[in-house]
């Protein structure tokens, strides 16, 4: 039997996507499905476009009441077994639902069908496109404290495994999706890796929260992670590789916290020697020479030395594109 998929579309201000994200709907080729919009409130002209689809796609609009709640209201809504959501700015390929419903004869058990998502850079004058891939092993509390899990958009959801968690958290203003990942492991809800690419998440302005308060993204990330390290603890489930991944999350945190803070940088070093005393950096964020100074000097002193070379490199540094790693 054909699974009924809900396909999602939450929409606040997004009159300039929110057409595409909805075409992109209507063409894809698992036609056995339902398309729901919900306006949350829009002020601009997003309604018009919303109602341009009319007897295509089902739709309601009402007061502003934020991201989460919108995605609450579609998941009331949806009658399919299955629901894939789609930010109004975003959009999918042709076979994105097709290829992961298909996967699920392989593991009908599954709660959580998850994938690589394309991110696409835009501007008003140019636009890229890189491939974000989902590192071995696909543990997913792995994947998850190392914020590979990703973008809503490249997910296919057990209508009912969102619900038994109580769905969306209203009035989580970042990292939605992740707190939403972390309730539905702790839950036991599984979660299946399918290599299947196609949604395109895109990154187009510096209006999210994500972009504006980072600071605020930061301390919610490292809330999850602790909420991630105490469940695991708890029920004797943390493992080497778990616990190494949370750590390193935390020190890739604590180098771009201390850019501005470097208190509140030393607090999350100082979580980090609590967790796991012996535990050793790696990855981009900590290069070879930066770990060897890191053994021997500790994290703020080679903070400061890696201050030192990029004010020494920064002309260098000025004629390449900007890395948020922060390497030294």
């Amino acid at each position: 039997m054909r699974p009924l998929v809900s396909i999602l579309i939450p929409c606040y201000n997004a009159q300039r996507w929110i057409g595409g994200a909805t075409e992109s709907v209507l063409a894809q080729t698992w036609t056995d499905r339902e398309i729901i919009v919900v306006d949350d409130g829009s002020s601009d002209r997003s309604l018009d476009v919303i109602r341009s689809f009319e007897g295509r796609i089902r739709w309601e609009t009402g007061p502003n009441h934020g991201g989460n709640a919108a995605r609450n209201r579609l998941l009331e809504l949806a009658q399919g077994r299955w629901v894939q959501y789609l930010d109004a700015d975003d959009y999918l390929l042709p076979e994105k639902v097709a290829a992961q419903v298909a996967f699920l004869n392989s593991c009908p058990q599954a709660d959580v069908i998850y994938g690589p998502v394309t991110l696409e850079h835009w501007s008003e004058t140019d636009s890229g496109r890189e491939l974000l891939k989902i590192p071995e092993p696909h543990d997913p509390w792995v994947l998850l404290a190392r914020w590979y899990l990703p973008q809503t958009g490249a997910v296919l959801w057990r209508k009912q495994a969102v619900r038994d968690v109580g769905g969306w958290k209203t009035g989580q203003n970042c990292c939605q999706e992740h707190e939403l990942y972390l309730r539905m492991l702790m839950a036991g809800k599984r979660f299946t890796y399918c290599p299947n690419n196609g949604a395109v998440y895109r990154q187009w302005g510096e209006h999210t929260v994500c972009k504006r308060n980072k600071p605020e993204v930061y301390r919610q990330r490292l809330e999850i992670e602790q909420r991630a390290e105490e469940y695991l603890i708890g029920r004797a489930e943390m493992t080497p590789e778990r616990l190494w991944a949370i750590n390193q999350a935390r020190f890739e945190i604590a180098r771009m916290v201390w850019l501005y803070d470097r208190d509140f940088a030393g607090e999350i070093v100082t979580a980090i020697r609590q967790s796991q005393p012996g535990f050793v950096p790696g990855g981009d964020a900590a290069p070879l020479h930066y770990r060897m100074l890191y053994r021997t000097l500790g994290f703020q002193a080679t903070e400061r030395l890696a201050a030192w070379k990029r004010s020494v490199l920064a002309p260098w540094h000025a004629q390449r594109p900007y890395r948020e790693e922060c390497n030294p």
